[in-house]
């Protein structure tokens, strides 16, 4: 790309690779360098959503993004395995390292960390996604398998989604509160497994009432897949389906978004189900 040297291609900036030193300004007083933070997502690297994350947070340490070079929904925790992955430096944010990647959000975060970085950042931020990932939405969703396998790295993570698909989609509510998250979890340490998923109302900023922490709703899609044939007289399916909620409780993140709330879910990968572990325990 133009002006980029060749070797900027897999690497940074020597700034970027130490962790949260302390280092000496002209006075001789000693100063905190920035937090490094990773931004991903699952709607590729030119999506509004990005953008708009970017912007939020772009002052509150040394941003670097990588990033698929192409709409990913869906993928879940998919990684590349057959194929070769191709990592470009792109300009797309003023002023912000930027790279593309032909994987899915997972491949982003794994070059990001062994190629780009040559270290893990402080935090791992992913969207903000064009859609909802609350309830079942979490195990399919690209954004939060991104923030996922940075808290496998020992990264911790967010996910970001707005409840709007246009492409058009006012994002200033959404802005406000990934900035005001951050924000928090950069005050103090966080766990190095730690995961939440964000997701914000699709209203308007001023409508939205807050922040509440929930639980993950038991809900899903009652799924269909519509018959068709093809120009050429071949059978093909189109998935579709209905989402119904099964969880009334009040604690949810169906709940709260319902009732113009930013839901803030956190997640886990250990998905050991320890209640069944104990009752077998004792039976077997």
């Amino acid at each position: 790309m133009a002006g980029w040297k060749k070797e900027n291609i897999f690497a940074l900036e020597s700034e970027c690779m130490s962790k949260s030193k302390k280092t000496s300004n002209k006075t001789g007083t000693r100063v905190k360098e920035k937090p490094v933070i990773l931004i991903t997502n699952d709607d590729g690297v030119n999506a509004p959503g990005i953008r708009n994350l970017v912007e939020a947070v772009k002052d509150l340490g040394k941003i670097v993004v990588v990033a698929p070079d192409k709409p990913q929904s869906g993928m879940g925790h998919a990684i590349t395995i057959g194929s070769p992955l191709r990592l470009h430096a792109v300009h797309v944010f003023e002023g912000i390292e930027t790279y593309q990647c032909t994987g899915t959000p997972v491949d982003c975060v794994k070059l990001a960390v062994d190629k780009v970085l040559h270290r893990k950042p402080d935090l791992c931020l992913s969207g903000i996604n064009h859609g909802a990932n609350h309830s079942i939405n979490v195990i399919y969703s690209g954004t939060m398998s991104a923030a996922v396998e940075a808290a496998i790295e020992s990264i911790p993570s967010v996910g970001f989604s707005l409840l709007d698909f246009s492409i058009e989609a006012n994002f200033n509510g959404a802005k406000k509160y990934a900035r005001i998250i951050v924000e928090k979890l950069l005050k103090s340490k966080q766990d190095k497994h730690m995961i939440l998923n964000v997701n914000i109302p699709a209203v308007a900023e001023e409508e939205i009432k807050g922040i509440r922490i929930c639980r993950q709703a038991y809900a899903k899609y009652e799924e269909d897949f519509i018959e068709r044939l093809d120009p050429h007289g071949r059978k093909y399916f189109w998935l579709t389906g209905e989402f119904v909620n099964f969880d009334k409780g009040k604690d949810t993140d169906v709940w709260a978004l319902a009732h113009n709330y930013v839901s803030v879910v956190p997640v886990q990968f250990d998905m050991t189900n320890y209640v069944l572990k104990s009752k077998f325990e004792k039976l077997w």
